[in-house]
């Protein structure tokens, strides 16, 4: 088997397995006015961002843009967290 090939941001890895909490609030309408560059969600919510897919997800959901809202007391074996840091 050759090696991984990164995704069109140049990342591996990045969705499937579990659902990855994201820091940022949720508003189903943010989008239609958020900054085009880098929108970080509202300043509060009652719920949290969650990307990606899981093992038990169809694959149209396995992507990054696969965006859902989900109280930030859930907890489940299908979901998680990734650490990232700036270089």
């Amino acid at each position: 088997m050759g090696e991984k090939q990164p995704n069109e941001l140049g990342l591996h890895d990045m969705s499937g397995n579990v659902y990855e909490w994201c820091w940022d609030w949720f508003a189903g309408d943010y989008y239609q006015s958020s900054p085009e560059d880098n929108p970080g969600g509202p300043d509060q919510g009652s719920y949290r961002v969650n990307r990606g897919g899981n093992w038990n997800s169809n694959p149209q959901n396995c992507r990054a843009a696969c965006r859902n809202n989900w109280n930030p007391a859930n907890r489940n074996n299908n979901v998680g967290f990734r650490l990232a840091r700036s270089s």
